[in-house]
């Protein structure tokens, strides 16, 4: 069993390595090839961003947007999922081509894309594997009921926690709320034991190099997001 020595105590052991968009350094972002990819080059969890087509469809792409007539861009919400783009996959074609074996981020872009997030994940029995990532902690609390086994993570910045991250920690503990995923740069090892202290786990994202994925490491974080998989995979090997 793999034991990592950190300055901090996670209350996730080891930490999960999310791929970024799949293995974003290396191929297409949120394609099937690049989530394949990913898990091919040793990542431990997979992240992307989810939206809903117009006939409720959960699919993942990174803009949310699809180019038509070379300039012109449209919204994803405004095609059926039949009429976009191939290389966008559904959650469904996901779960159907990489699996659900490994923990999946879903940054919701789209608070519609909520509920056929929750559907997909359902139908291929991942939902204890999915974290749902969003911004307004009001809406996530509102999915608490509606989530079951999935994890909610508040994707947030020091700036936006009223009373510091020590209240703001114990505010995510009532919520219940999972997870708080912030900017590597965001984070200290002090800060990180405040969300510790009640309970809730710690992302820390944009970890690019592998230093800055071994100072998330040892500050303590349950989870981390790069687009490198390779050096995922390294890190979690020392």
């Amino acid at each position: 069993m793999l034991v990592m020595k950190t300055r901090n105590p996670a209350l996730r052991t080891p930490p999960i390595g999310f791929a970024h968009r799949g293995a974003s350094a290396h191929a297409a972002d949120n394609t099937i090839e690049s989530f394949l990819l990913a898990k091919k080059l040793g990542a431990t969890g997979l992240e992307s961003d989810v939206w809903v087509s117009r006939d409720g469809i959960a699919v993942l792409d990174h803009d949310g947007v699809v180019r038509k007539r070379l300039v012109q861009r449209q919204p994803i919400r405004e095609f059926d999922r039949a009429d976009l783009p191939s290389h966008i996959p559904s959650l469904d074609e996901f779960y159907a081509e990489v699996g659900a074996e490994l923990p999946l981020s879903l940054d919701v872009c789209d608070p519609k894309a909520f509920a056929p997030t929750v559907e997909a994940a359902q139908k291929a029995g991942a939902l204890e594997n999915l974290w749902i990532c969003y911004r307004d902690l009001e809406t996530l609390a509102s999915w608490r009921e509606a989530a079951g086994a999935a994890k909610l993570v508040h994707s947030t910045k020091l700036a936006a926690m009223e009373g510091g991250p020590e209240r703001h920690a114990a505010t995510l503990a009532e919520l219940q709320i999972d997870t708080v995923n912030m900017r590597n740069t965001e984070w200290t090892g002090g800060n990180m034991a405040f969300f510790h202290r009640f309970g809730v786990e710690a992302f820390s994202w944009d970890c690019q190099h592998l230093r800055v994925i071994n100072e998330a490491i040892q500050m303590g974080a349950d989870g981390f997001f790069s687009d490198h998989s390779d050096r995922i995979a390294d890190a979690l090997k020392t």
